[in-house]
């Protein structure tokens, strides 16, 4: 196949329901078209998401719809909770000597969220993390492990110190596709007492 040229092309939607009217460049394109026509597309799609626009059709991206276009590692999906990851992701995606489109889904609530920042070592020396597991939780006093993606996390967090709870995990899946299965078994591993695990979402 053929890669794209070494440029970063960026489609960037107003409203997560911008998705209702590319569907048809969705199907027959960007997730096809290396299958179809043996080209790489490093396409990156930004979609404003989390229930956080001006009504029903503004508020949601579909993150199930663009799941099921996944299949055979054609698309890369990714919901980012911090600054640096978002760097770190769109940086991965120039610098691959391959070209997978990318669909990004961006909470606009995070642009003016207080906790949502990273240190400069963070984009200096950091990477990009598929996962990115609890830092402040014990592993031998945890016995829930919630898994997230986006915004939901920040949420989940303030509810755990207002509950004072010690006994439950925060993981953050910012790859949703192709998942990350080796990053979570070592997830599984790290938590191996724990007797409960959820998957929450907004």
């Amino acid at each position: 196949a053929l890669a794209a040229p070494d440029t970063l092309t960026v489609w960037e939607a107003q409203f997560g329901d911008f998705g209702n009217g590319a569907q048809i460049i969705f199907d027959q394109f960007i997730s096809s078209g290396e299958e179809k026509w043996n080209v790489m597309n490093g396409l990156v799609v930004l979609l404003p998401h989390g229930y956080e626009g001006q009504g029903p059709e503004h508020s949601s991206a579909r993150l199930e719809r663009a799941l099921t276009l996944c299949a055979d590692n054609n698309l890369q999906i990714a919901n980012c909770t911090t600054p640096s990851n978002l760097f770190h992701l769109l940086r991965r995606q120039l610098h691959r000597d391959f070209r997978k489109p990318l669909i990004i889904f961006t909470p606009k609530s995070l642009l003016r969220h207080p906790d949502c920042v990273s240190g400069i070592e963070e984009f200096t020396k950091g990477r990009f993390r598929e996962v990115i597991d609890d830092e402040v939780a014990d592993p031998e006093k945890i016995h829930k492990v919630v898994l997230c993606t986006g915004k939901i996390w920040y949420e989940l967090a303030e509810a755990r110190v207002k509950q004072q709870r010690d006994d439950v995990a925060l993981v953050r899946v910012e790859q949703l596709a192709p998942l990350p299965v080796e990053q979570l078994r070592d997830i599984v591993a790290r938590y191996r007492k724990a007797d409960s695990w959820l998957w929450t979402q907004e």
